[in-house]
């Protein structure tokens, strides 16, 4: 997570204006639980205050840009992992983070079988010998 967080709406996720998925952003939660919560405000705690309180977001707050969430898309695959402890933040549960890494890991080790195999080839010292001359 980055030093700097910032509210912005993310249309992208969003099913509505993206209001509740920038929430989510921001607070660090799933995205599911904060649409639950908004609706449960909305239906019990006061219904037209909420509404208002959603609309006026939907206007105050900027998009977020189109390029972050590509990079985002991009960085899941290189970026550490980040596992959620409890069930309501936002990461990946456990047991899959645990199957990610195993195999990325898998794949680590083919390259470097890969290049052992290489290396210990008559190709490899050979080729060695002649930049020698």
């Amino acid at each position: 997570m980055s030093a700097k967080r910032e509210l912005l709406r993310d249309p992208a996720r969003g099913k509505i204006a993206g209001v509740c998925a920038g929430l989510s952003d921001y607070f660090n939660m799933e995205l599911w639980l904060v649409r639950i919560i908004v609706v449960t405000a909305v239906l019990l705690a006061g219904g037209p205050l909420f509404v208002v309180a959603y609309i006026a977001a939907w206007f105050i707050l900027d998009k977020k840009p189109a390029n972050a969430q590509s990079k985002t898309d991009a960085a899941k695959h290189e970026d550490p992992l980040e596992v959620k402890f409890k069930v309501w933040q936002k990461g990946e549960p456990p047991r899959r983070a645990l199957q990610d890494l195993k195999d990325r890991l898998g794949r680590v080790d083919i390259r470097l079988q890969d290049m052992e195999r290489y290396v210990t080839s008559t190709e490899f010292t050979v080729s060695r010998e002649i930049n020698k001359l």
